[in-house]
């Protein structure tokens, strides 16, 4: 097995066991099934959490396995990593054991995995930057009008009017 189908099956186990495995998690929150009601309400979190946990991990799977949407698979991970770093957090909380802590680092330990051996076709790209989602310069769009409104403006010749006859 050479070291890029290495690669590729340890993405699909990591996938399959980490990411993936949120389908049942997130049924189990939309049944409302005793164990993820009885765990949540042990951890103090109130009903109705089930169905915002439920939705999120079936939608964040979702997007992990099906093909492009990288910058939406980018948010299901983050959406995963707090996600399982909050459940770790939260059974140290209420004073749970080792096992019950180390568990969801387990499958955080997955999900990383999963994102860092992810192929090209799954990662956004970088590597040809545009003017898209810069912060420092308004969309090519809005640069377009913005320069237009600025000749137009310019062109004009400013007219002051003295205070005491604008009223």
């Amino acid at each position: 097995m050479n070291r890029r189908n290495l690669k590729t099956t340890a993405f699909c186990v990591a996938t399959i066991f980490g990411p993936a495995s949120f389908v049942i998690g997130g049924v189990l929150n939309l049944a409302h099934a005793s164990q993820a009601t009885d765990t949540l309400s042990h951890l103090g979190y109130p009903a109705y959490f089930t169905w915002i946990l439920g939705t999120a991990k079936l939608l964040g799977a979702l997007a992990i396995v099906v093909p492009g949407l990288p910058r939406l698979k980018e948010w299901a991970y983050a959406g995963f990593f707090f996600d399982l770093t909050s459940a770790a957090f939260s059974r140290a909380m209420v004073g749970d054991g080792v096992g019950d802590i180390i568990a969801p680092l387990g499958f955080l330990a997955l999900v990383l995995a999963s994102w860092w051996l992810r192929p090209a076709s799954r990662k956004l790209d970088f590597s040809n930057p545009t003017d898209e989602g810069r912060l420092d310069q308004p969309p090519p769009r809005l640069r377009r009008s913005a320069v237009a409104l600025r000749a137009k403006a310019e062109s004009r010749p400013i007219q002051l009017v003295p205070v005491g006859d604008a009223l």
